[in-house]
């Protein structure tokens, strides 16, 4: 059996979907569906069986249940709102529940492959998969960056595959339940449709209005690389992946309104809350996962943009 927890999730949801394609339907979901909207993204593909996110710690903190028959762990579960400050709350979901999945892989020698995240890297960074480059802006970043080091400290015990992702911007379909948190292709869309206008944050950081750059990678080049790496389970380590490239929020704007073939653009002033903790540039730097073997190019923001509007206004 594979394991995914958040299953019903963004990225969980089209993993599990690129897992259905590969032919394998003996697929565990494991999430918490307090926001029930999520079940839309697990209607659509073929699990075998689905558990909460609270019976499922307790399966493997007693070794019981479908714990045998456990072959590999997609750990995509966790807070991923970078605006939260509940720092307990964030470091039991983030961090906790991350080392019981890891330690219950480590004791049976399973591939672990698990969500980490480009908010280790924080403000000014060269984006480099090195402990120089990180300093975590937000309680977030932390808890995914204090995951990291954890794996770090063990690499001399590990005897299976253990793989961390650090994700940088992802878009696509599978997002809307996670409503301010959603991409801003996503949001531009709505914007759109709604009002004939989108909305950009001023200047700030440096940045003329709209300026600021971020490297945004489609969802279906995510699961790609984690697809590759079950196919692959002698690499391991913690890689960017990003496609290596930065656009503007211009950039992304302007895309949407092509494919609309409508639209504007209004500047709005850069809030105060953010100042301090916004990362007003990202860029995946890709030279340890190249070098791990992982070949396949990467969709332009173009393609994604237009791939996903498509679905997205299909109805």
């Amino acid at each position: 059996m594979i394991v995914v927890t958040g299953g019903a999730g963004f990225i969980g949801s089209q993993l599990v979907a690129g897992l259905n394609k590969l032919g394998r339907k003996d697929i565990i979901v494991v999430d918490d569906l307090t926001n029930g909207k999520k079940f839309e993204n697990l209607v659509v593909n073929n699990i075998a069986d689905y558990f909460d996110k609270i019976e499922f710690r307790k399966l493997i903190e007693h070794r019981d249940g479908i714990c045998d028959q456990i072959e590999i762990i997609f750990h995509q579960g966790a807070c991923s709102t970078t605006t939260e400050w509940n720092g307990q709350y964030m470091m039991d979901n983030n961090y906790t529940y991350s080392k019981e999945l890891l330690h219950f892989c480590l004791e049976r020698e399973l591939p672990f492959i698990y969500a980490s995240s480009a908010a280790v890297y924080g403000i000014d960074s060269k984006f480099i998969e090195e402990p120089e480059y990180e300093s975590p802006i937000n309680v977030y970043g932390y808890s995914k960056l204090l995951f990291d080091n954890h794996v770090r400290n063990l690499r001399s015990k590990i005897k299976s595959q253990i793989v961390g992702l650090r994700y940088f911007n992802v878009f696509g379909v599978g997002e809307a339940h996670k409503n301010n948190m959603a991409s801003v292709i996503y949001h531009f869309n709505n914007q759109i449709k709604e009002t004939g206008a989108l909305k950009l944050f001023e200047g700030s950081h440096g940045y003329a209005d709209g300026e600021q750059l971020r490297d945004f990678i489609s969802v279906d080049d995510v699961v790609d690389v984690n697809l590759w790496l079950m196919k692959n389970p002698d690499v391991s380590g913690v890689f960017n992946v990003g496609t290596g490239q930065s656009n503007s929020f211009n950039d992304v704007g302007n895309a949407v309104i092509d494919w609309h073939k409508k639209g504007n653009i209004n500047y709005i002033p850069f809030p105060d809350s953010l100042k301090g903790s916004y990362q007003s540039f990202t860029e995946a730097n890709l030279v340890k996962l190249r070098s791990a073997g992982y070949e396949q190019k990467f969709r332009s923001l173009k393609d994604g943009v237009n791939s996903y509007l498509n679905i997205l206004n299909s109805n």
